[in-house]
């Protein structure tokens, strides 16, 4: 979805009901107050759920040189037809812009040019920041989306500021508005009185196109204007239609061209001062090392790319998000790393793909085994690969196809004896190849079909893992409903890593079936799905809990044009009910839903949401499996939570949300009643159009929570001998804390510096135990051992980043880092106090690293031999 357009871009998951009934009361008291925005009568006659006429916009070719600064003072731009008179998407759909923009496309053999001239009503209401590239910020910019082969369904999306920031995005069904991906590309920005220009150069390398005599594509620009908050399109885009692409308008005249040989190579070469303090006796805590290696960048044809990466560097990367986890489930973390959030729209189809395990942490890693006279010396948490490589692209007829391959290597512990110094190596992860297959055929209606198959296979005595899903979308002719559906087939085979035993869920099978309506202010739909006790796509996918029936359905109503005092209404509601799919048996049922609205004149954006959960059985909590037998039952409980954001056009801009939970009295137990409580505030501030500074605490408490003891029973420890084999509940009190504050400074559009530092801590205090018993029974216990523990992390990434040429870059980063098993704190040593646990995580030694790393960006049609 388009964080653009004026659908609202954060998905609430809590959907309720009352809100139509409340929404319905809304709309039918303002209705008589309804503004009636300032178009011409054609445009207000256009039905809102069916797209606007196709503009068509001719582009010049040339034969001179262009001069990229700015001005555009060659004559040439005054002989091409302008696309002018756009239409505001946001936030009132519908009117003509007052404030003309006039756009202007010239092209040659090898870039597309385009020119624009933004009219405003003085210098002083042009915003200006600068920010870090592909960061918007407060300020006006300007954007071309061209859909080089006309599926209506991707497309390339490039955007200047006023302060000559530069964004660049792809579209697609599976990634979305993906601005990950980076092209090489050259823009330049002017003021000239009343009005700012844009110049943008855009190599026919850095896009795909066929290799027709007379190219037909898709076209739209976007201007923004921040400062009254409104965005504008060329072609019409309709928030109540669905589908972004497929709203483009036309780029006629461009004849002619060829696809150029896309091949570039950026080669790297980095170094590393790294000082950890509580490495081994016997080891150095400083260390270097100095690294090299390369980009590869090829087009295969007019239609593929090859992109390989070899002997990748990944160090400079932004730290995880370390978190204590109670749950029964592994922690999601962000990807970011360029090469696998760069140009991945394909291999996402289906949510088959977490790029994440692709040099993970090794399969081993919590599972060396070190004798009593023995110490862990070295055991790497991260897989080196040796490289990864993808071809992606799509034909002139629509067919997407995605290939993905990487290479990652041993991975060995090392363990000393005490005693003689001898050491040992055990393997942690054997030579592995991970690889992705996608066929996507797009369309008519915004439709498609999809196969997606991922593989890892292992070498040694263990096992190998392969998936394989279909997947598909076809709505009508009108876009106005839709039909879709996947199914997936998961197979495992071999044993358990450094085990005689079989793997056991050797396959598995998941479906998915949807229908809904699409467009409109009021869409609806109902979803049915099936995941098997055997499905696991878990070694190169991600899955939380499989062995699930889950149906689901609701109903939006969204109001998109301004009335009474706001600009908007969106509104939506939803009930789940989900299944244990093997034995049946009832899991829960939610029933939610939840309003959004910006207000006209603050721009003050709010909302609320209400949830209903009556009692539900966890299969997954007690860690017993084949799940069915155990279960933790929680009562009903009600839940209502709201946030606000203030206008960020203001220095000082706010982002607050809470939450309280409340649930009913377990009549089972004589235990306090549970309660959950969130408040998260997050203030920012703009000291100038170079300097800003954020900062975000969040503070969770989970009273009288029940949860599965975390660690288990240890059969070593004298007061957990008794309870071995059971399954043992504590009643807990949960308090977590997370700080951020972020500062960046932006010297120029190509040079910034930003600091980012953050503490996390997190206590558990148990109040009392019970035992588990099949059927969901629970029994209080007398279990003496102290199980409260304190988890603490902290981070520091200070980064200097420096754009020297085009798609050339030095960056200077600074990475401190506590080690989080040393701040983990368990029994007598947990720190309940907040500013205790701070205190302690700064003064304990911390990993330190400065590393500095060079690209330099190397295109072959710039550096070939000049004929003569």
């Amino acid at each position: 979805m388009n964080p653009f357009l004026s659908r609202p871009s954060v998905v609430i998951s809590y959907r309720f009901v009352l809100f139509f009934w409340l929404s319905t009361v809304l709309l039918a008291g303002s209705a008589t107050a309804q503004q009636q925005p300032s178009a011409t009568p054609s445009a207000v006659a256009t039905d809102a759920k069916v797209p606007a006429p196709k503009r068509q916009l001719q582009a010049v070719r040339i034969t001179d040189a262009i001069k990229l600064d700015g001005l555009l003072d060659e004559a040439i731009w005054q002989q091409a037809p302008t696309a002018t008179d756009f239409i505001q998407n946001r936030p009132n759909p519908g009117p003509h812009e007052k404030h003309p923009t006039e756009v202007r496309i010239l092209y040659d053999d090898a870039n597309i040019y385009v020119g624009a001239i933004m009219h405003d009503v003085h210098a002083d209401s042009i915003p200006r920041e600068l920010t870090p590239r592909d960061d918007f910020g407060n300020t006006d910019f300007i954007g071309i989306f061209l859909d080089t082969y006309s599926d209506k369904l991707n497309g390339y999306g490039f955007f200047v500021t006023t302060g000559g920031v530069q964004m660049d995005c792809r579209y697609s069904p599976a990634g979305g508005e993906d601005f990950a991906w980076n092209a090489v590309w050259e823009s330049r920005t002017a003021l000239k009185g009343t009005d700012w220009v844009a110049e943008m150069r855009i190599p026919y390398s850095a896009i795909r196109f066929s290799k027709n005599v007379e190219q037909q594509w898709g076209l739209n620009f976007m201007r923004q204007r921040k400062r009254e908050n409104q965005a504008f399109f060329w072609n019409e885009v309709k928030p109540a239609v669905d589908g972004f692409v497929n709203q483009w308008g036309e780029l006629k005249g461009i004849r002619d061209i060829k696809p150029p040989l896309r091949l570039s190579l950026t080669p790297y070469v980095s170094t590393y001062v790294n000082h950890n303090p509580l490495n081994a006796e016997g080891t150095r805590r400083t260390t270097n090392s100095f690294n090299g290696g390369a980009d590869v960048k090829w087009g295969i044809n007019e239609s593929f790319t090859l992109d390989a990466t070899l002997v990748p560097d990944f160090g400079q990367v932004q730290s995880d998000n370390q978190v204590l986890n109670l749950s029964p489930f592994e922690v999601q973390f962000n990807e970011n790393r360029q090469f696998f959030t760069e140009g991945t729209e394909l291999f996402n189809k289906g949510n088959l793909f977490y790029s994440r395990r692709v040099g993970a942490t090794p399969i081993g890693f919590y599972d060396v085994e070190v004798g009593s006279n023995e110490k862990l010396v070295k055991n790497p948490a991260e897989t080196r690969l040796l490289n990864a490589t993808k071809v992606s692209g799509r034909t002139s007829k629509g067919l997407g196809v995605g290939l993905f391959n990487a290479v990652s290597n041993d991975v060995y512990a090392t363990i000393r004896n005490n005693e003689s110094g001898e050491e040992r190596s055990v393997k942690t992860q054997p030579f592995s190849n991970y690889s992705i297959a996608v066929l996507d055929q797009s369309l008519k209606n915004n439709s498609y079909v999809s196969l997606i198959n991922t593989n890892v296979t292992r070498a040694g005595s263990t096992y190998d893992a392969n998936v394989t899903g279909g997947l598909f979308r076809f709505a009508n002719k009108k876009n106005s409903y839709a039909l879709d559906g996947r199914i997936v087939y998961s197979r495992r085979r071999g044993n358990v890593f450094g085990s005689e035993e079989e793997i056991n869920d050797q396959n598995g099978y998941k479906y998915q079936i949807g229908f809904g309506k699409i467009s409109g202010a009021l869409t609806w739909g109902f979803n049915h799905g099936i995941e098997s006790d055997r499905y696991n796509p878990n070694d190169l996918g991600i899955l939380f809990g499989n062995n699930n029936i889950s149906q689901n359905i609701y109903v939006n109503y969204n109001k998109y044009k301004p009335f009474w005092k706001v600009n908007n209404l969106y509104t939506w509601s939803e009930i789940t009910q989900s299944l244990l799919y093997k034995p049946t048996r009832y899991q829960d049922v939610s029933i939610a839903g939840g309003m959004q609205t910006t207000f006209t004149k603050s721009f003050i954006t709010t909302g609320f949401n209400v949830n209903i959960d009556p009692t539900k059985n966890d299969f997954y909590e007690p860690r017993v499996f084949p799940l069915g037998e155990y279960y933790v039952r929680v009562p009903s409980s009600a839940n209502v939570g709201g946030f606000m954001s203030t206008d960020y056009r203001k220095k000082l801009a706010w982002d607050v949300n809470g939450g309280i939970r409340t649930y009913a009295e377990d009549d089972r137990l004589q235990r306090p009643r549970r309660m959950g409580y969130g408040l998260a505030v997050s203030p920012r501030y703009r000291v100038n159009n170079k300097l800003n500074f954020r900062y975000n605490i969040e503070w969770d408490y989970k009273q009288n929570q029940i949860g599965y003891v975390n660690g288990g029973m240890d059969e070593d420890e004298p007061l957990d001998q008794e309870f071995v084999g059971q399954v043992i509940l504590g009643r807990r009190n949960v308090v977590t804390v997370s700080n951020v504050l972020s500062m960046a400074y932006t010297f120029s559009n190509r040079m910034s510096f930003t600091f980012r530092t953050r503490h996390y801590t997190s206590n558990v205090r148990y109040q009392d135990f019970a035992r588990l018993s099949p059927g969901g029974q629970e029994e209080l216990v007398d279990y003496r051992r102290n199980r409260d523990n304190t988890y603490n992390a902290f981070n520091i990434d200070a980064v200097y980043s420096w754009w020297f040429a085009p798609g050339s870059q030095i960056s200077v980063v600074w990475k401190n880092a506590n080690n989080p098993d040393y701040d983990y704190r368990s029994g007598n040593e947990a720190t309940p106090l907040y500013f205790n646990n701070l205190s302690n995580t700064i003064n304990t030694p911390h990993n330190n690293s400065v590393s500095i790393k060079v690209l330099y960006y190397l295109d072959y049609l710039a550096v070939r031999p000049k004929r003569g």
